[in-house]
This record gives C-alpha cells, structure tokens and sequence, in this order.
C-alpha cells in the first residue's frame, strides 16, 4: 500500500464521519415534530405579521406589562414564573416598533464585565423587590454566560425576537417586583407560581 493510498483512505473516512455528524446534527435539530407545540424560548427573529394566533404555555393574552426603551424599541413581558429549583423566569417579547432597522443597544448587557465579554443579551435586567430591600441579578452559567437570549444585535421594522430572563427567585411571600432594563421604563409585574 503506498502512503498516498493510505492518505486518500484516511480523507475519506474523515470525510464520512464529518458527514455523517452533520446529518445526524441536522437531524437532531430538525424539530421535525408535527404536534403544534411551539418552543417556549426562541434566539431567533421572527416577522411579525399582526397578533398572535396562540400564546406560549402559561402566558396570558394581554402582557404584564409594556416597556418603552429608544429607538422604538418596546418590551413587552408575556409572564414571570416562579419555579420549584428557586428561579424566576421573565418572558416577552422584543420588538422594533421603529420605521427603520436598529442596533439593539449595548447598554441592555449591563455593564458587568463578565456579562460584556459574552455579546449582546438581556444581562442589564433586574428585578427589584422593594418591601425586601432587594435586588436580583440575571443569573449566569459556570462559564459566565448570562441566563438569557443571547446574541441578537439588530431589528427590522416590525420585527420581533421572543426573549427570556432567569433571575433568582425572591421569597415565597414577595409577588410584585419592578422590572428594571437599562434604556428601558420600569414596570411592576406580578410572579406567579
């Protein structure tokens, strides 16, 4: 077997195997489910055709509340959940309700270095419980991450992106928290669970 051989033989099968992991990669990623259900948090950007025909599980029809930020940037917050592992997770909605594109401020990531260093996200968000004299910081992973969307950084007129934030939970007795967002108006909102 001469060595040129053998390098075609091993390109090839790196080749196979390279395929081979994508197509399961794409397959996995698919979401070739035909049961109606449709993903409680998404990264991606949607166009927004007008009202919804269907809201996420455990979300109201009209918002929490709605948020104004610059540029016609508007938040609107669908639900804030409390869970059994200690958590709140705030959903809603970020949409430009502008005429042109714009770049999602920076100034939504905090300022935390920790938090910079990873894009763009909602890492500037907190949740203020006044009667507790506290305020909860959007939680971040062992690698520093921040637990919420990720990785946005412009919108089309119109266009909408379905985001997330995971904050610690305050006690049990705390229902009513103001929702904080750098470049935002502040709102009240109500956790359940």
């Amino acid at each position: 077997m001469s060595i040129r051989f053998t390098a075609k033989a091993r390109r090839g099968t790196v080749a196979l195997a390279v395929a081979a992991g994508l197509a399961l990669g794409v397959a996995g990623c698919g979401g070739g489910s035909d049961d109606g259900k449709k993903p409680e948090a998404s990264a991606s950007t949607s166009k927004s055709s007008g009202p919804q025909p269907s809201t996420q599980e455990g979300q109201s029809e009209a918002p929490l509340a709605e948020l104004k930020g610059s540029d016609g940037l508007l938040l609107q917050i669908t639900s804030a959940e409390r869970d059994a592992g200690g958590f709140v997770t705030v959903n809603g909605t970020l949409k430009n309700d502008g005429a042109k594109t714009i770049v999602v401020p920076a100034a939504l990531s905090g300022n935390e270095t920790e938090i910079v260093r990873n894009g763009r996200s909602l890492g500037g968000a907190t949740l203020v419980d006044s009667k507790g004299r506290k305020r909860y910081y959007v939680l971040r992973d062992t690698d520093g991450r921040p637990l919420t969307t990720t990785g946005f950084s412009t919108l089309k007129a119109g266009e909408s992106l379905s985001v997330f934030m995971q904050f610690p939970s305050p006690p049990t007795s705390t229902s009513e928290v103001t929702f904080q967002l750098p470049n935002f108006a502040a709102a009240t909102i109500q956790i359940s669970g």
